[in-house]
């Protein structure tokens, strides 16, 4: 309930003043566990996503975003939670594990699952090498994949910028991937890579960005 009035208010004035450009929501299923995976340029794509789409998408989100203090740190909280984000906090393995054993219970429910490959917003506009959690998600729930390209989001909120900008935004949409031909390999570390780059390689197609063959750091751009 608190997600459904939360995203219709932020939703509609959002959709009022930036006018997003979706293209091609309908290859996103309309039922059933999904994943998105999206490129990540700024923070607000995290809250991008779902506001275009009929659905409810849960994503990760810094621990941080929901361990403010004051006003912002309220409205922070507040927004991050009653949108469904999932807190996770870096540089922690198990707490990482915890995340995607969250994220398993949303697709394991037939919920829409958000995740950036990356890790780590891009502090370049370039593509970079994803990691693996996204094809250990596919493989445990056997959900599809699909591959979103954000464009114009680096430019709505630059790094260092706290409130967003009006500049022209793309969503785009790419076909689902279906990975079940890998079904029980799970444990293959050669298997989760070869699932990662094929979707890293769909949003690069979709995005036009410049792929970079090598991990984005955390820390390196505030995500």
């Amino acid at each position: 309930m608190l997600y459904a009035v939360t995203k219709r208010f932020v939703g509609s004035l959002a959709r009022a003043v930036y006018r997003p450009t979706v293209i091609d929501a309908d290859k996103v299923p309309a039922t059933g566990p999904v994943i998105l995976a999206p490129n990540h340029l700024a923070v607000a794509d995290s809250f991008i996503v779902p506001l275009v789409l009929p659905r409810p998408v849960a994503f990760l989100a810094k621990a941080e975003y929901f361990q403010g203090t004051g006003l912002r740190g309220g409205i922070s909280r507040w927004l991050f939670s009653s949108l469904g984000a999932i807190p996770v906090e870096r540089g922690r393995g198990r707490a990482a594990r915890e995340a995607l054993d969250a994220a398993e219970k949303v697709l394991a429910g037939g919920g829409a699952f958000g995740i950036h490959p990356e890790g780590t917003r891009s502090p370049d506009g370039r593509l970079y090498r994803g990691r693996t959690g996204v094809a250990r998600l596919a493989l445990s729930s056997g959900a599809p994949v699909v591959p979103v390209a954000l464009e114009g989001t680096d430019r709505l909120q630059p790094i260092g910028t706290r409130i967003p900008r009006i500049r022209p935004v793309t969503v785009r949409f790419g076909d689902p991937l279906d990975f079940s031909r890998y079904d029980g390999m799970e444990n293959s570390l050669p298997v989760l890579r070869s699932i990662t780059d094929e979707i890293m390689y769909a949003i690069a197609e979709l995005s036009g960005q410049e792929y970079v063959d090598k991990y984005q750091q955390p820390g390196a751009a505030a995500a």
